[in-house]
């Protein structure tokens, strides 16, 4: 079929919104009606062409929801009607990852993801002119329709309105499984969040919700630190008025026992270094550009500070979700307070040049606002929160 899709062309190029041939899915494949997805700053990476050579042309999009409209064989868990998350990580349970508990790192998705194919190794993307098109992160949902892997949709619960469901396969699972299951964050501890934006704004729900006794949320941006107040920070240092270290530590009686960093900078990572207590961890959520590198200072390793990356929240994406969404339905997690805009397809560009910019939060992009539930004032229009 053709639909309506945003192609990255070539890095530092406009994405452009262009009709694309979509093959049916294949078995063990799902075909998505999208009804919304959000803009993450991982697509600002993959637009720049920041994660490595060869990652184009691509349709662009990960993080997403819609309405399943057709079932290749062997798909049992949904049917065409399901409302579903979208998972970029498409575990197989069976791989060295898998069995040993980390399917967030199975290894044939991680494959398939670098090659920007579906787990088969082929692409059911082409131009008008029949060129192959890779799927970002197995998904490529900032799409009218996306053909998906179908360990890579999750059913959801009624409830909850697609365009906010949206943003539960990345930025939710990642933020919130940070503390969870990265961290391991325990009652009564204390916590700092550097970088309060979409994924930031997530990690300091996950601290609240784990009962953390103190949330510090770090940003340079005013408005994302009243959202971050709003979903539970107990403090907010603005990094552009104040030292932002003698901030945290002064606030945290010398540091604090888990920093996350999710922003994906040196500079940043190295701060969360350093407001750590002895024996504390950071923890780097932020994705940074292929090539960057980081430096510590060695000698502190003798107090027993440790980093630790994480990728995906460190999730079982297939179990996890589903008890994230049932916290949103009991009316224990926010999910809308964090979309700073909406925007129709043809607002991508103008998304990822604010994240650039580093302003808002999430923007969601509408592909269909029926399915998707927007708020009626708001459709398929930008916004400021």
């Amino acid at each position: 079929m053709r639909i309506r899709a945003a192609v990255l062309h070539e890095p530092g190029a406009p994405v452009a919104v262009e009709e694309v041939e979509l093959d049916p899915p294949k078995e063990h494949e799902v075909l998505v009606r999208v009804a919304a997805a959000g803009v993450c700053h991982s697509d600002v990476r993959f637009a720049d062409g920041e994660l490595g050579p060869d990652r184009w042309p691509m349709v662009l999009g990960h993080e997403g929801a819609g309405v399943v409209e057709a079932v290749g064989a062997g798909v049992t868990h949904v049917a065409p009607g399901d409302r579903v998350a979208l998972c970029f990580v498409p575990a197989c349970r069976a791989c060295r990852q898998c069995l040993a508990g980390r399917p967030n790192l199975c290894e044939p998705a991680g494959k398939a993801s670098f090659r920007g194919t579906l787990l088969d190794g082929t692409s059911r993307l082409r131009l008008a002119d029949g060129t192959a098109l890779q799927h970002c992160l197995m998904t490529a949902c900032f799409a009218e329709r996306a053909a998906v892997a179908g360990a890579g949709v999750v059913p959801l619960p009624d409830g909850i309105p697609l365009w906010q469901a949206a943003l539960l396969g990345c930025g939710v699972v990642t933020g919130i499984g940070a503390v969870r299951n990265t961290a391991q964050v325990q009652p009564g501890e204390t916590v700092c969040v550097i970088g309060c934006g979409g994924v930031g704004l997530q990690v300091v729900a996950g601290a609240r919700l784990a009962r953390a006794a103190r949330i510090i949320a770090v940003d340079r941006d005013s408005a994302k630190l009243e959202i971050a107040l709003r979903r539970g920070a107990t403090d907010a240092v603005d990094a552009s008025a104040e030292d932002p270290r003698k901030a945290v530590k002064r606030l945290s009686d010398g540091g604090v026992d888990h920093a996350f960093e999710v922003i994906g900078r040196p500079e940043t990572i190295r701060l969360a270094w350093d407001v750590l207590r002895p024996g504390a961890t950071a923890v780097v959520v932020g994705l940074a550009p292929k090539g960057v590198e980081v430096s510590l200072p060695a000698i502190e390793f003798l107090s027993e500070k440790s980093i630790k990356g994480c990728f995906y929240g460190s999730s079982d994406v297939a179990a996890e979700l589903p008890q994230i969404a049932a916290l949103v339905a009991d009316g224990r997690l926010e999910l809308g307070d964090v979309v700073s805009h909406f925007a129709g397809l043809e607002g991508i560009n103008e998304a990822l040049d604010r994240l650039r910019r580093g302003e808002g939060a999430r923007t969601v992009v509408v592909l269909d606002s029926e399915l998707a539930g927007t708020p009626p004032r708001q459709g398929a229009q930008s916004r400021s929160s």
